[in-house]
């Protein structure tokens, strides 16, 4: 089996758009990055069908086994996961092939995704404590928006972050920038997603574990990859946040010693 993607491809994305800056606040309690596929939306399995398709078609890779390269390599733009699987293949190529994967994407497999059965109820229960909830993608802002307006959530976050604002790592970098000096959340479902995680300081990844045909990452691989907690159900979150607040590196506070009153 193919290895796993590592952050080294983390830096391969479309050209970020450029858009009007928002400007830094101070929330409550801290911040959750949630990542879409395969975290929010149980859509993993539809789009690596997709996936197989299409690179079955474009490079001639047996369906299934060009499903679980897809599947191994999750988490980085799919034009990342292109130019590690295919590296020799030209560049027009790899573009043309895509921008199929996502026009079917979106045809094939967000047009029958939903949210996992907890997802709702989390999103709300966390609201209500006060964390502040937002999003980041490898799909564009606008279909992650539609597809959390469709399925009823895109009223508890607070801000999307997609492709056409550049990589996770990116992201992340601009919600620190935006919620400064408090605890910070990846929950992400890729080891990509815990190592992107990782190179932001004051970010804390957390896991969502999978199992698919044919494919499994469990909690154990996520936790050896940097999760600070992983599962294959959110359920627990809300529970353990704070927990994982009180020990994460932001939550600390830097405080000088105390000087000795004169007697």
């Amino acid at each position: 089996m193919l290895a796993p993607a590592t952050s080294a491809y983390a830096e391969i994305a479309r050209v970020p758009m450029i858009e009007e800056t928002v400007a830094p606040r101070t929330v409550e309690r801290g911040v959750v990055v949630f990542d879409l596929d395969g975290t929010l939306l149980d859509d993993i399995g539809l789009i690596s069908l997709v996936a197989g398709e299409v690179l079955a078609e474009a490079f001639g890779t047996p369906p299934e086994e060009a499903r679980i390269h897809y599947l191994a390599t999750t988490g980085m733009p799919f034009e990342a996961q292109l130019a590690q699987l295919y590296p020799t293949a030209p560049l027009e190529a790899r573009h043309a092939t895509a921008r199929k994967f996502h026009e079917k994407k979106v045809k094939e497999a967000y047009s029958h995704a939903a949210p996992f059965p907890e997802i709702p109820k989390l999103l709300k229960q966390l609201d209500r404590e006060r964390w502040t909830l937002v999003v980041s993608t490898g799909a564009e802002r606008e279909t992650a928006d539609l597809l959390l307006e469709r399925e009823g959530l895109r009223y508890w976050f607070e801000g999307v972050l997609g492709s056409g604002q550049g990589t996770k790592r990116e992201h992340l970098a601009e919600y620190r920038r935006r919620y400064p000096g408090v605890p910070m959340f990846l929950v992400g479902d890729s080891r990509f997603d815990m190592e992107a995680a990782l190179s932001v300081p004051g970010v804390v990844p957390v896991g969502r574990a999978s199992m698919l045909p044919g494919w499994s990452l469990t909690p154990d691989d996520l936790t050896r990859w940097g999760a600070a907690w992983a599962d294959y159900s959110l359920g627990a979150l809300p529970a353990l946040l704070p927990e994982l607040r009180a020990a994460a590196p932001s939550a600390r506070k830097s405080q000088a010693p105390a000087k000795r009153r004169r007697k």
